[in-house]
């Protein structure tokens, strides 16, 4: 591929970011569309609103960039929770650790890689892109000391920022721990594989053992359920209030009665009747149509409390019996991050499951090798003309050759990789996963091995299949093959940066989903009270693209560095959009505290080997001795290193530290509030929730109510411009429901269930 092709690229992702910016920044002024651009912020609380119609709602402007620029850590923390924090710190490490590499490898490695051999050179926009590669460099040259120096200087800068970053984060994660001290999870351990007693249920022999093994720190347990007939009321409930919501808008929830026409008789109007008490209501139902008993409901998994956190923790660290299929113990989950559907599943399916999820990952990998081959054969347009002569006249034309080289190729890889990230999370969810943190990171790593394996080897194996029909002989000639592989598809990885990078982050802030079913629901459907969708932030997606692309600068660097200005554009891009979307769109219901660091981490050392790898093996393919030798020692220093973080940091990421606990504990004991938290640990996990509040719709309503400032009316002086950009502020009000006027309505978590109604799930 030629400049020319590659700038082609470049110009129409460009003038793809900036018309889908420009429309954001318009959009985003709309109240029709403050459902879609501002839901965690009307989610939060209450929230006034302006309408004003003034000229400037029409006008692009970059003010929401300044407002994502400002935002300091502290108030993000505060906002979003510590996962948005070490995903934006992700982000900022690689913007620091690429900015050196592309001073270090643009000012060094480029210039002698262009003047590696004696040629004449054409004008730049005609020059091929493999000039400004390693493979330009003659055998035996000398200037191989710079991409040897240029490799020193990457990898000891990626390491100091990796310490200091893990180390950081490491401290961030325990001031999680003890910020956290009322969390009910600290006090509950997740029992399965209860063992069947004929005499009994399962609930008599959960209190049969720990009172009888752990009776001075047992405090209660708490069964786990068929969610069964109630939960299914619920849901269908909610279900038909929104079909009649969407039918009928006008319908009141007040209770009325109309003589009937015909007979005279009360007729119910047009509104919901209102049963007088919540009492009669669960009068009128009768236990016998439930058929529930609690033997048949109970499944073998329990939440079991304990009296302070350290029992808890010593009990889900040892092993409970001489059977280790049986009374599984585990630290709970927060009983916002529980996924109730596979707690019901039996603890002895677990292993069978994860191998199957595994045989059908390497499945799917396996079947996505043929569209990638698809793909790469577009980039080889003398095989492609040779092997189909009737596309020869069509691929002569200069512009029809720089699109289907230069953009064509990735824009089909990105619309096949749509259909990962669900597939993956579905085979996270199989695999039995209790917590939603668990199951999100699960599939972010299936996702990550999945985009690496057939973004960047795959794309790699077939380019060689296609230009040489073999593949690698052997493993010993791996580092040679990859080496004469990856400059050749830097071309490639450079036009994959711009379409998978930087057009899907302007597609990532305009949200044309949820933006296309705002317009169906208000123009088509005609709902005027309808809920917002809460979007929960795509870890398992964005994290894998961030480390595939720092794969691609890794690699790329010493042996293709021009990708490297195009890749620093990125993460700085990506800093600013994905801090605007955590501030205002994503809604924060669950965290792992930080939990994603491990994967960045050892993915990083994972990419800075690669490097070396295929930086030796192109050292010795130009009978470099020298830069041969120097490499290995890298090599060797960056697994020592990688080994050294794994000792040091990680067991702070995968057990809780038994000081900081019995510290929290002595610290409730001596501030009396330790009889406060075991009040709470029995509603805590409470089964049988609102199903408003599981899914995924807060609830609010995107309506287009006008909120009137109290000041408004002392303004009428000012020019009217003045007045618009100020009543645009999105003001968070702390004051009642009275002052805030007709504010959008605030989301209330799930309030505490009636006794009346606990004690019937008690005895179904």
């Amino acid at each position: 591929m030629n400049i020319s092709a590659l700038l082609t690229s470049a110009g129409i992702n460009i003038a793809i970011c900036v018309v889908l910016l420009s429309l954001y920044s318009i959009l985003r002024k709309q109240p029709s569309n403050y459902c879609v651009y501002f839901g965690r912020r009307l989610a939060n609380g209450r929230v006034k609103r302006y309408d004003p119609f003034w000229y400037e709602r029409f006008v692009p402007s970059p003010s929401w960039l300044v407002r994502a620029w400002e935002t300091n850590e502290d108030e993000l923390l505060a906002a979003a929770g510590l996962d948005a924090v070490v995903f934006l710190r992700m982000v900022v490490f690689s913007i620091r650790l690429f900015f050196i590499a592309a001073v270090v490898c643009i000012g060094l490695v480029l210039p002698v890689n262009y003047y590696g051999q004696q040629m004449e050179h054409k004008e730049i926009h005609m020059e091929s892109s493999d000039v400004f590669t390693i493979e330009n460099i003659k055998e035996s040259s000398k200037w191989l000391w710079a991409h040897c120096v240029a490799l020193y200087v990457i990898t000891f800068a990626a390491c100091i920022l990796l310490y200091f970053e893990y180390k950081t984060i490491a401290k961030m994660r325990l001031a999680y721990i003890t910020g956290s001290a009322s969390k009910p999870s600290h006090f509950t351990v997740l029992i399965r594989g209860i063992p069947f007693s004929p005499g009994g249920s399962y609930s008599e022999t959960v209190t049969k053992f720990f009172t009888n093994y752990y009776a001075s720190s047992y405090l209660s347990h708490q069964m786990v359920y068929h969610n069964g007939i109630i939960q299914r009321l619920l849901r269908d409930a909610e279900k038909m209030c929104q079909a009649i919501k969407h039918v009928s808008p006008d319908v009141s929830c007040k209770p009325g009665l109309t003589s009937c026409t015909f007979c005279g008789g009360p007729t119910p109007t047009g509104s919901f009747h209102i049963l007088a008490s919540e009492m009669d209501s669960v009068k009128r139902m009768e236990l016998g149509e439930l058929s529930l008993t609690t033997a048949e409901q109970e499944r073998p998994v329990a939440f079991v409390f304990f009296k302070t956190r350290y029992d808890a923790l010593v009990v889900s660290e040892v092993l409970q019996a001489s059977n280790p299929m049986l009374w599984v113990a585990d630290l709970a989950p927060d009983p916002h991050d529980v996924y109730w559907r596979n707690l019901r599943l039996p603890y002895r399916q677990l292993w069978i499951r994860k191998i199957a999820t595994f045989v059908g990952a390497i499945a799917f990998m396996f079947v996505f090798l043929l569209p990638v081959a698809v793909i790469q054969g577009l980039t080889q347009l003398d095989q492609l003309s040779h092997a189909f002569p009737f596309l020869r006249g069509i691929l002569k034309k200069k512009f029809m050759n720089q699109v289907i080289t230069g953009y064509l190729p990735s824009v089909i890889l990105i619309l096949f990789l749509y259909a990962v990230p669900p597939t993956m999370m579905y085979f996270s969810t199989l695999e039995g996963c209790v917590s939603r943190s668990r199951r999100k990171r699960s599939a972010c790593i299936k996702v990550l091995y999945f985009t690496i394996w057939n973004v960047f080897f795959v794309n790699i194996l077939s380019g060689s299949i296609i230009r040489q029909l073999s593949v690698f002989s052997s493993v010993r000639d791996l580092p040679a093959q990859l080496a004469k592989a990856v400059p050749t598809q830097a071309s490639f990885f450079m036009t994959y940066v711009f379409t998978s990078g930087w057009a899907s982050l302007a597609c990532e802030i305009v949200q044309p989903m949820a933006l296309i079913w705002n317009l169906v629901a208000k123009l088509i459907v005609k709902n005027q009270d309808d809920s917002y969708v809460t979007l929960r932030f795509p870890y398992h997606t964005e994290i894998p693209r961030l480390l595939l692309f720092g794969l691609l600068g890794f690699t790329n660097s010493v042996l293709a560095p021009l990708i490297l200005p195009f890749l620093l554009i990125y993460f700085s891009f990506a800093y600013l959009i994905y801090k605007n979307q955590i501030l205002n769109v994503y809604i924060t219901k669950y965290e792992s505290g930080g939990q994603y660091w491990p994967i960045f981490h050892s993915t990083t050392i994972f990419s800075l080997i690669l490097t070396q790898i295929i930086a030796l093996g192109f050292f010795g393919l130009k009978l470099s001795t020298v830069a041969s030798g120097f490499t290995i020692p890298l090599i060797l220093l960056t697994l020592l290193f990688s080994e050294y973080c794994r000792q040091r940091f990680l067991p702070i990421f995968k057990k809780h530290s038994a000081q900081v606990l019995i510290d929290m504990d002595r610290e409730d004991e001596q501030s009396g509030k330790m009889e406060e938290r075991h009040k709470n640990l029995r509603t805590a996990y409470f089964q049988i929730q609102v199903p408003s509040q599981e899914s995924s719709k807060a609830g609010t309503p995107c309506s287009d109510l006008e909120s009137q400032d109290p000041e408004k009316s002392n303004q009428d002086g000012e020019d009217e411009s003045v007045k618009g950009k100020e009543l645009w502020n999105f003001q968070s009000s702390e004051e009642k429901e009275e002052e805030s006027g007709q504010g959008a309505d605030e989301v209330k978590p799930c309030s505490s269930v009636s006794p009346k109604l606990i004690e019937l799930l008690d005895r179904t």
